[in-house]
Protein backbone atom coordinates (compact mmCIF):
# COMPACT_ATOMS: atom_id res chain seq x y z
CA UNK A 1 0.00 0.00 0.00
CA UNK A 2 1.33 3.41 -0.92
CA UNK A 3 2.15 5.66 2.01
CA UNK A 4 -0.20 8.65 2.32
CA UNK A 5 1.08 12.12 1.59
CA UNK A 6 2.50 13.51 4.83
CA UNK A 7 2.42 17.22 4.13
CA UNK A 8 -0.85 19.09 3.82
CA UNK A 9 -0.53 22.64 2.49
CA UNK A 10 -4.04 23.44 3.71
CA UNK A 11 -2.89 23.73 7.31
CA UNK A 12 -1.70 27.21 8.34
CA UNK A 13 -0.06 28.61 11.50
CA UNK A 14 -2.71 29.06 14.20
CA UNK A 15 -0.69 29.33 17.42
CA UNK A 16 2.90 30.21 18.21
CA UNK A 17 5.23 30.04 21.19
CA UNK A 18 7.73 32.85 21.63
CA UNK A 19 10.83 32.60 23.81
CA UNK A 20 11.84 36.20 24.26
CA UNK A 21 11.15 37.78 20.89
CA UNK A 22 11.90 34.65 18.86
CA UNK A 23 9.20 32.27 17.61
CA UNK A 24 10.28 28.89 18.97
CA UNK A 25 7.30 26.67 18.11
CA UNK A 26 4.39 26.90 15.69
CA UNK A 27 1.14 24.90 15.72
CA UNK A 28 -0.51 24.46 12.34
CA UNK A 29 -4.18 23.73 11.78
CA UNK A 30 -7.40 24.70 10.05
CA UNK A 31 -10.84 26.04 11.03
CA UNK A 32 -14.28 25.92 9.41
CA UNK A 33 -17.36 27.91 10.46
CA UNK A 34 -20.54 26.98 8.57
CA UNK A 35 -24.22 27.95 8.71
CA UNK A 36 -27.07 25.45 8.87
CA UNK A 37 -27.89 26.41 5.27
CA UNK A 38 -24.44 25.22 4.19
CA UNK A 39 -22.77 28.61 3.69
CA UNK A 40 -19.09 28.83 4.63
CA UNK A 41 -19.29 31.69 7.12
CA UNK A 42 -15.58 31.90 8.00
CA UNK A 43 -12.41 29.83 7.85
CA UNK A 44 -8.70 29.68 8.51
CA UNK A 45 -6.64 27.39 6.33
CA UNK A 46 -8.38 24.86 4.13
CA UNK A 47 -11.92 24.12 5.37
CA UNK A 48 -12.03 21.01 3.18
CA UNK A 49 -9.21 19.16 4.91
CA UNK A 50 -10.36 15.62 5.74
CA UNK A 51 -9.61 14.50 9.27
CA UNK A 52 -11.09 12.30 11.98
CA UNK A 53 -13.60 13.91 14.32
CA UNK A 54 -12.97 11.39 17.06
CA UNK A 55 -15.16 12.20 20.10
CA UNK A 56 -16.50 15.39 18.52
CA UNK A 57 -19.02 13.13 16.74
CA UNK A 58 -20.57 11.80 19.97
CA UNK A 59 -23.77 13.89 19.90
CA UNK A 60 -24.56 12.43 16.46
CA UNK A 61 -23.89 8.90 17.72
CA UNK A 62 -26.57 9.42 20.37
CA UNK A 63 -29.29 10.59 17.96
CA UNK A 64 -30.66 7.13 16.97
CA UNK A 65 -31.07 6.23 20.65
CA UNK A 66 -33.24 9.33 21.16
CA UNK A 67 -35.10 9.08 17.83
CA UNK A 68 -36.17 5.54 18.67
CA UNK A 69 -37.71 6.58 21.97
CA UNK A 70 -34.86 5.67 24.31
CA UNK A 71 -35.52 8.57 26.69
CA UNK A 72 -39.01 7.27 27.45
CA UNK A 73 -38.20 3.56 27.24
CA UNK A 74 -35.34 3.84 29.73
CA UNK A 75 -36.70 6.83 31.70
CA UNK A 76 -33.47 8.71 31.02
CA UNK A 77 -32.61 11.95 32.80
CA UNK A 78 -30.96 14.94 31.18
CA UNK A 79 -27.72 14.04 32.94
CA UNK A 80 -27.85 10.51 31.54
CA UNK A 81 -28.47 11.78 28.01
CA UNK A 82 -25.61 14.26 28.35
CA UNK A 83 -23.25 11.49 29.45
CA UNK A 84 -24.02 9.45 26.32
CA UNK A 85 -22.53 12.42 24.41
CA UNK A 86 -19.57 12.81 26.74
CA UNK A 87 -15.90 12.21 27.21
CA UNK A 88 -16.35 12.26 30.96
CA UNK A 89 -13.63 12.64 33.58
CA UNK A 90 -14.62 9.61 35.73
CA UNK A 91 -15.52 11.58 38.82
CA UNK A 92 -17.79 9.83 41.31
CA UNK A 93 -20.71 11.80 39.88
CA UNK A 94 -19.94 10.63 36.35
CA UNK A 95 -19.56 7.01 37.41
CA UNK A 96 -22.81 7.08 39.39
CA UNK A 97 -24.64 8.44 36.37
CA UNK A 98 -23.24 5.78 34.02
CA UNK A 99 -24.11 3.00 36.48
CA UNK A 100 -27.63 4.38 36.79
CA UNK A 101 -28.11 4.47 33.02
CA UNK A 102 -26.87 0.91 32.67
CA UNK A 103 -29.31 -0.31 35.31
CA UNK A 104 -32.17 1.28 33.39
CA UNK A 105 -31.09 -0.29 30.11
CA UNK A 106 -30.54 -3.69 31.73
CA UNK A 107 -26.81 -4.00 31.08
CA UNK A 108 -23.64 -3.92 33.16
CA UNK A 109 -20.22 -2.50 32.50
CA UNK A 110 -19.07 -6.01 31.62
CA UNK A 111 -21.11 -5.63 28.42
CA UNK A 112 -19.01 -2.63 27.36
CA UNK A 113 -16.30 -3.22 24.76
CA UNK A 114 -14.43 0.04 25.34
CA UNK A 115 -11.71 -1.48 27.54
CA UNK A 116 -10.41 1.05 30.07
CA UNK A 117 -7.90 3.74 30.98
CA UNK A 118 -7.02 5.90 33.96
CA UNK A 119 -9.53 8.68 34.77
CA UNK A 120 -8.94 12.08 33.22
CA UNK A 121 -9.69 13.66 36.61
CA UNK A 122 -6.60 13.83 38.83
CA UNK A 123 -8.54 13.43 42.08
CA UNK A 124 -10.24 10.33 40.71
CA UNK A 125 -6.91 8.83 39.63
CA UNK A 126 -5.49 9.46 43.09
CA UNK A 127 -8.52 7.91 44.75
CA UNK A 128 -8.17 4.72 42.73
CA UNK A 129 -4.46 4.52 43.52
CA UNK A 130 -5.03 5.07 47.25
CA UNK A 131 -7.66 2.33 47.25
CA UNK A 132 -5.33 -0.04 45.41
CA UNK A 133 -7.87 -0.44 42.60
CA UNK A 134 -7.56 -0.51 38.84
CA UNK A 135 -9.95 1.38 36.56
CA UNK A 136 -12.87 -0.56 35.06
CA UNK A 137 -14.80 -0.09 31.83
CA UNK A 138 -16.98 2.60 33.36
CA UNK A 139 -13.90 4.70 34.06
CA UNK A 140 -13.35 4.93 30.30
CA UNK A 141 -14.35 8.39 29.10
CA UNK A 142 -16.56 6.77 26.43
CA UNK A 143 -18.53 4.50 28.78
CA UNK A 144 -21.62 6.70 28.52
CA UNK A 145 -21.53 6.55 24.73
CA UNK A 146 -21.11 2.77 24.78
CA UNK A 147 -23.98 2.40 27.23
CA UNK A 148 -26.15 4.43 24.87
CA UNK A 149 -25.17 2.22 21.95
CA UNK A 150 -26.20 -0.86 23.92
CA UNK A 151 -29.49 0.88 24.65
CA UNK A 152 -29.89 1.42 20.92
CA UNK A 153 -29.23 -2.27 20.30
CA UNK A 154 -31.98 -3.16 22.78
CA UNK A 155 -34.43 -0.80 21.05
CA UNK A 156 -33.56 -2.29 17.66
CA UNK A 157 -33.91 -5.84 18.95
CA UNK A 158 -30.44 -6.79 17.71
CA UNK A 159 -27.67 -8.65 19.54
CA UNK A 160 -25.41 -6.61 21.78
CA UNK A 161 -22.42 -8.74 20.85
CA UNK A 162 -20.01 -7.07 18.39
CA UNK A 163 -21.86 -3.76 18.72
CA UNK A 164 -18.58 -1.92 18.11
CA UNK A 165 -18.12 -3.39 14.62
CA UNK A 166 -18.88 -1.28 11.57
CA UNK A 167 -21.18 -3.94 10.08
CA UNK A 168 -23.32 -4.16 13.24
CA UNK A 169 -26.84 -2.68 12.79
CA UNK A 170 -26.18 -0.14 15.56
CA UNK A 171 -23.12 1.26 13.80
CA UNK A 172 -24.77 1.18 10.39
CA UNK A 173 -27.68 3.24 11.69
CA UNK A 174 -25.30 5.71 13.35
CA UNK A 175 -23.28 6.06 10.13
CA UNK A 176 -26.41 6.77 8.07
CA UNK A 177 -27.55 9.36 10.62
CA UNK A 178 -24.18 11.07 10.86
CA UNK A 179 -23.65 11.27 7.11
CA UNK A 180 -27.13 12.77 6.67
CA UNK A 181 -26.28 15.62 9.03
CA UNK A 182 -23.02 16.31 7.20
CA UNK A 183 -24.57 16.37 3.73
CA UNK A 184 -22.70 13.28 2.58
CA UNK A 185 -23.53 9.79 1.43
CA UNK A 186 -22.52 7.12 3.91
CA UNK A 187 -19.85 5.81 1.54
CA UNK A 188 -18.26 9.27 1.42
CA UNK A 189 -17.41 9.06 5.13
CA UNK A 190 -13.98 7.54 5.67
CA UNK A 191 -13.87 5.19 8.64
CA UNK A 192 -11.28 4.26 11.21
CA UNK A 193 -11.41 2.53 14.58
CA UNK A 194 -11.51 4.88 17.54
CA UNK A 195 -9.60 4.47 20.79
CA UNK A 196 -12.72 2.94 22.35
CA UNK A 197 -13.07 0.53 19.37
CA UNK A 198 -16.21 1.92 17.68
CA UNK A 199 -16.01 3.41 14.17
CA UNK A 200 -14.78 7.00 13.97
CA UNK A 201 -15.51 9.34 11.08
CA UNK A 202 -13.17 11.31 8.81
CA UNK A 203 -14.89 14.05 6.81
CA UNK A 204 -13.94 17.52 5.61
CA UNK A 205 -13.96 20.17 8.33
CA UNK A 206 -16.65 21.96 6.30
CA UNK A 207 -19.03 18.99 6.38
CA UNK A 208 -18.44 18.35 10.07
CA UNK A 209 -19.18 22.02 10.82
CA UNK A 210 -22.33 21.76 8.69
CA UNK A 211 -23.40 18.81 10.83
CA UNK A 212 -22.88 20.79 14.01
CA UNK A 213 -24.81 23.76 12.63
CA UNK A 214 -27.72 21.49 11.73
CA UNK A 215 -27.55 19.91 15.18
CA UNK A 216 -28.32 23.28 16.80
CA UNK A 217 -30.73 24.32 14.01
CA UNK A 218 -32.34 21.10 12.76
CA UNK A 219 -34.60 22.65 10.16
CA UNK A 220 -35.73 20.38 7.35
CA UNK A 221 -35.48 17.11 9.26
CA UNK A 222 -38.47 14.92 10.13
CA UNK A 223 -40.11 15.88 13.42
CA UNK A 224 -38.63 12.90 15.27
CA UNK A 225 -35.10 13.96 14.33
CA UNK A 226 -35.74 17.61 15.09
CA UNK A 227 -36.96 16.68 18.56
CA UNK A 228 -33.98 14.37 19.09
CA UNK A 229 -31.59 17.23 18.26
CA UNK A 230 -33.38 19.56 20.64
CA UNK A 231 -33.29 17.02 23.45
CA UNK A 232 -29.58 16.32 22.97
CA UNK A 233 -28.53 19.96 22.72
CA UNK A 234 -30.69 20.82 25.72
CA UNK A 235 -29.14 18.02 27.78
CA UNK A 236 -25.62 19.11 26.88
CA UNK A 237 -26.34 22.79 27.51
CA UNK A 238 -28.15 22.25 30.79
CA UNK A 239 -25.74 19.62 32.16
CA UNK A 240 -22.29 20.66 30.90
CA UNK A 241 -20.44 18.93 33.75
CA UNK A 242 -21.61 15.58 32.38
CA UNK A 243 -20.18 16.29 28.91
CA UNK A 244 -16.60 16.71 30.16
CA UNK A 245 -15.68 17.54 33.75
CA UNK A 246 -13.80 19.79 36.16
CA UNK A 247 -11.73 22.52 34.54
CA UNK A 248 -12.24 21.30 30.96
CA UNK A 249 -13.00 23.60 28.05
CA UNK A 250 -16.29 22.03 26.92
CA UNK A 251 -17.81 22.23 30.39
CA UNK A 252 -16.57 25.74 31.06
CA UNK A 253 -17.72 27.17 27.73
CA UNK A 254 -21.21 25.78 28.21
CA UNK A 255 -21.32 26.98 31.82
CA UNK A 256 -20.16 30.48 30.85
CA UNK A 257 -22.52 30.85 27.87
CA UNK A 258 -25.40 28.65 28.94
CA UNK A 259 -28.04 28.16 26.29
CA UNK A 260 -25.90 29.71 23.55
CA UNK A 261 -23.31 27.02 22.76
CA UNK A 262 -22.71 23.30 22.84
CA UNK A 263 -19.12 22.14 22.65
CA UNK A 264 -17.32 18.80 22.27
CA UNK A 265 -13.63 18.06 21.94
CA UNK A 266 -12.11 15.04 20.22
CA UNK A 267 -8.78 13.28 20.56
CA UNK A 268 -5.74 14.38 18.55
CA UNK A 269 -6.69 18.04 18.95
CA UNK A 270 -10.08 18.19 17.25
CA UNK A 271 -12.69 20.60 18.56
CA UNK A 272 -16.28 21.22 17.52
CA UNK A 273 -19.05 23.49 18.69
CA UNK A 274 -22.48 24.70 17.73
CA UNK A 275 -23.67 28.26 18.31
CA UNK A 276 -27.43 28.70 18.52
CA UNK A 277 -29.30 31.35 16.58
CA UNK A 278 -28.99 34.82 18.17
CA UNK A 279 -26.06 33.60 20.31
CA UNK A 280 -23.66 36.26 19.01
CA UNK A 281 -26.21 39.05 18.61
CA UNK A 282 -29.90 39.39 17.78
CA UNK A 283 -30.40 37.92 14.32
CA UNK A 284 -27.06 36.08 14.19
CA UNK A 285 -27.21 32.70 12.45
CA UNK A 286 -26.73 29.28 13.95
CA UNK A 287 -23.13 28.22 13.31
CA UNK A 288 -21.15 25.01 13.39
CA UNK A 289 -17.44 25.31 14.19
CA UNK A 290 -14.76 22.69 13.68
CA UNK A 291 -11.01 22.99 14.06
CA UNK A 292 -8.03 20.68 13.95
CA UNK A 293 -4.49 21.20 15.25
CA UNK A 294 -2.36 19.26 12.77
CA UNK A 295 0.23 18.01 15.26
CA UNK A 296 -2.32 16.56 17.70
CA UNK A 297 -1.27 19.07 20.41
CA UNK A 298 0.01 16.50 22.91
CA UNK A 299 1.22 19.30 25.17
CA UNK A 300 -2.29 20.75 25.26
CA UNK A 301 -1.05 24.23 24.51
CA UNK A 302 -2.89 25.18 21.35
CA UNK A 303 -6.35 23.61 21.00
CA UNK A 304 -8.22 25.43 23.76
CA UNK A 305 -6.44 28.70 23.03
CA UNK A 306 -7.31 28.54 19.33
CA UNK A 307 -10.95 27.67 20.05
CA UNK A 308 -11.27 30.58 22.45
CA UNK A 309 -9.67 32.87 19.86
CA UNK A 310 -12.10 31.67 17.17
CA UNK A 311 -15.01 32.49 19.49
CA UNK A 312 -13.46 35.87 20.30
CA UNK A 313 -13.01 36.74 16.64
CA UNK A 314 -16.61 35.72 15.97
CA UNK A 315 -17.57 38.17 18.75
CA UNK A 316 -19.21 35.35 20.68
CA UNK A 317 -16.87 35.85 23.64
CA UNK A 318 -16.57 39.41 24.89
CA UNK A 319 -13.55 41.04 26.51
CA UNK A 320 -15.43 40.92 29.81
CA UNK A 321 -15.91 37.15 29.53
CA UNK A 322 -12.40 36.18 28.46
CA UNK A 323 -10.83 36.43 31.96
CA UNK A 324 -13.03 33.51 33.10
CA UNK A 325 -11.15 31.29 30.60
CA UNK A 326 -7.70 32.91 30.86
CA UNK A 327 -5.99 29.74 32.11
CA UNK A 328 -7.05 28.05 28.85
CA UNK A 329 -6.27 30.89 26.45
CA UNK A 330 -6.20 32.63 24.13
CA UNK A 331 -2.75 33.82 25.31
CA UNK A 332 -0.32 32.45 27.90
CA UNK A 333 2.66 33.91 29.73
CA UNK A 334 5.28 31.21 30.21
CA UNK A 335 7.73 30.88 33.09
CA UNK A 336 10.63 28.50 33.58
CA UNK A 337 11.18 26.16 36.54
CA UNK A 338 12.53 29.10 38.55
CA UNK A 339 9.35 31.05 37.78
CA UNK A 340 11.24 33.57 35.68
CA UNK A 341 9.20 34.91 32.72
CA UNK A 342 10.56 33.47 29.49
CA UNK A 343 7.98 33.96 26.77
CA UNK A 344 4.48 34.01 25.40
CA UNK A 345 2.02 31.73 23.63
CA UNK A 346 -0.55 33.37 21.38
CA UNK A 347 -2.80 32.79 18.37
CA UNK A 348 -1.43 33.99 15.05
CA UNK A 349 -4.34 33.79 12.60
CA UNK A 350 -7.27 35.80 11.38
CA UNK A 351 -10.54 34.22 10.32
CA UNK A 352 -11.37 34.87 6.69
CA UNK A 353 -15.03 35.70 6.22
CA UNK A 354 -16.92 34.50 3.16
Amino acid sequence: MKDPEISNPGYIPLFQILRGDVVESIYYGAVAVVTADGDLFASAGDPNIVTFMRSSSKPFQAIPLVEMGGLTKFNMTGEELAITCSSHSSTDTHLKTVFGLQNKIGITEDDLLCCTHQPFDKASRTKLKDQGKSPTQNHHNCSGKHSGMLGQAALMGVPKERYTEVDHPVQQQILETFSDFCGLAADQVQLGRDGCSVPTFAVPLYNAALGWARLVKPDGFPESRTQACQKITSAMSNHPFFVAGPGRLDTRLMELKKGKIISKAGAEAYQAAGLFENAIAPGSPALGITLKIASGDLGKRALGAVMIEVLRQLKFLSSEELPALSDLGPTFNYRNQCQIPIGLGKPCFQLQYS
